[in-house]
């Protein structure tokens, strides 16, 4: 599968509009199957955009480039921070950012989702997460046992300060699901009031090796060339329910609690249909 993903400048609202159409026509023209854009890439936090028109743009992008999926970053709609993915001409899957990031205040800006989220296309099934999602490994745990994701995609709006971070939990998340992990982040905003550096894209394969790129944004996630992973979750993942705490610091070592119900990652029911 060749994947684009974009290194966005985010500027005013006009110009993204714009800008995204074109970028869109140069990786359908570098062959991508997939195009990638990261998060609130249209608005960033401080800019409005009506819903209706980011879709109407979404539409006729889609339109214009029949076979190719995309996937349209998030936008801010019915107080959500939505994924969009569309082919042609039409959306096929939604996904809404389950955990916002508090130290931005985002649950004062959307709400959280409520689900998790996958998409099939071309033989491969992508589970979707945005940015602060990548924190929580029981998000991606479950779409790997659940919904079978053989990649996960995460969109992300991440400071370059923190890019070691950002870097390392998507290498993280593939190493331990024994699945392909693709990053895409905001490179900048211009816009003043909202100045902002951006972490890195990445790529990574099922044993955390980092996918090359000859141009930086396009990459080819190439399934015959990597081998069977050393410790595959679907083959040997045991689902525990009980957690036991013990109190070392009285004689006996009794536990504290008889038990503590654990917060697993135990596979979700899969519902499989596309919402619209």
């Amino acid at each position: 599968m060749n994947v684009y993903l974009s290194r966005w400048v985010c500027l005013g609202v006009e110009a993204n509009l714009r800008r995204a159409g074109e970028e869109s026509a140069q990786a359908v023209e570098a062959g991508a199957a997939l195009v990638v854009f990261p998060e609130i890439f249209l608005t960033g936090y401080g800019r409005a955009l009506a819903p209706a028109r980011a879709r109407a743009t979404f539409a006729g992008i889609s339109e214009a480039h029949p076979g190719v999926v995309f996937a349209f970053g998030s936008f801010t709609e019915e107080r959500r921070n939505r994924m969009t993915i569309w082919r042609d001409g039409g959306e096929v899957a939604r996904y809404d950012k389950v955990h916002l990031f508090g130290p931005n205040d985002e649950p004062r800006i959307w709400k959280g989702g409520d689900r998790y989220v996958a998409v099939r296309t071309g033989g491969w099934t992508i589970g979707l997460l945005t940015c602060n999602d990548v924190r929580f490994p029981e998000q991606a745990r479950t779409l790997r046992l659940s919904a079978g994701c053989d990649a996960l995609l995460v969109v992300a709006w991440w400071p370059w300060r923190r890019d070691h971070v950002w870097r390392t939990l998507l290498q993280a998340r593939a190493i331990e699901n024994g699945l392909w992990v693709i990053g895409c982040c905001v490179a900048a905003s211009e816009q003043p009031g909202e100045r902002f550096a951006g972490a890195g894209n990445y790529v990574f394969d099922p044993h955390g090796e980092p996918v090359r790129t000859d141009d930086d944004r396009t990459y080819v996630l190439n399934r015959s060339r990597v081998g069977k992973v050393l410790v595959d979750p679907m083959e040997s993942y045991r689902a525990i329910e009980e957690v036991r705490v013990f109190e070392a610091d009285r004689a006996g070592a009794t536990p504290l609690r008889k038990s503590v119900a654990a917060r697993t990652s135990r596979p979700a029911r899969t519902r499989r249909h596309v919402e619209s």
